[in-house]
C-alpha cells in the first residue's frame, strides 16, 4: 500500500523530502510532480522498480527513458555534451524540454534506447522536483505517469493514489497538475533537432 505525502508545491516541506529519498534509497518506486505533469521516479540502480514501470506503463525495449539532473555538471556524468549543446541546455534550463544526448560509459546499458545509444536529459522547472534530486546527491529515473491506453498522463493525485496505490511505493501530492508534454531536443546529428514541440518555448532557436 502506498504512503501519500501532501507537499506543499512551491516550498516543499524538508522533512517530508528526506522522508520521500529514504524510500527511494530503500528500493522504493515514486510518484512525484515535475513541471509537465506527474511521473514515476526510482533510483538509477533500481532494476526491479525500472521492471515496474515497465510493467504498469507496459513500454517495450525501446522506449527513451529519461534522467532528471541538478544541473550541467551532473548531465555531464551521463551524456556527451559539446559547446553547442551545453549553450542550449543553459538558456533553456530549468525548464519544460527533454533533450536526447549521446550517453557515456557511466549510462547503464538498460537506461539508453536499446539502438541509438542515446539518453534523455531533464532539468525541470519545479521545486519539489529539484528538492528530491538535491536531496538524492544524483539524477532521478524518470517516466511520466501515462498509463497503457491513454495520451496523456493522470493529473490529480488522488486519483493516482486510487489507481496505483498497490503498484507504488509512494504518492507525492502537490495538487492537480495538468499534462504538458515537454520539448523534445535533441543533439545526436551535426545540429540540434526539434523533436518534439511541447510546453517549452524555442522561439528564434531553430
Amino acid at each position: 500500500m502506498a504512503q501519500y505525502f501532501q507537499v506543499h508545491p512551491k516550498d516543499p516541506q524538508p522533512r517530508l523530502i528526506r522522508r520521500a529519498v529514504e524510500i527511494i534509497r530503500q528500493g522504493g518506486l515514486i510518484v512525484y510532480p515535475t513541471d509537465s505533469g506527474y511521473a514515476f521516479a526510482c533510483q538509477l540502480d533500481n532494476k526491479d522498480a525500472l521492471e515496474r514501470i515497465r510493467r504498469i506503463r507496459q513500454l517495450g525495449d525501446a522506449h527513451n527513458f529519461t534522467l532528471v539532473c541538478i544541473d550541467l555538471s551532473q548531465i555531464a556524468t551521463f551524456a556527451k555534451i559539446n559547446n553547442e549543446a551545453f549553450r542550449l541546455i543553459k538558456t533553456l534550463t530549468p525548464g519544460p524540454f527533454t533533450f536526447i544526448l549521446p550517453a557515456t560509459r557511466e549510462t547503464p546499458r538498460r537506461l539508453q534506447h536499446s539502438k541509438r545509444k542515446t539518453i534523455g536529459i531533464r532539468l525541470p522547472n519545479n521545486p519539489i522536483t529539484m528538492a528530491l534530486v538535491e536531496e538524492l546527491q544524483e539524477p532521478l529515473f524518470s517516466s511520466t505517469l501515462i498509463l497503457p491506453g491513454h495520451e496523456d498522463a493522470m493529473s490529480d493525485p488522488e486519483d493516482i493514489r486510487a489507481r496505483l496505490e498497490k503498484e507504488v511505493d509512494l504518492v507525492l501530492d502537490a495538487g492537480p497538475v495538468a499534462y504538458q508534454p515537454t520539448t523534445i531536443i535533441g543533439f545526436t546529428e551535426a545540429r540540434p533537432e526539434l523533436i518534439r514541440q511541447g510546453k517549452g518555448t524555442v522561439d528564434g532557436l531553430f
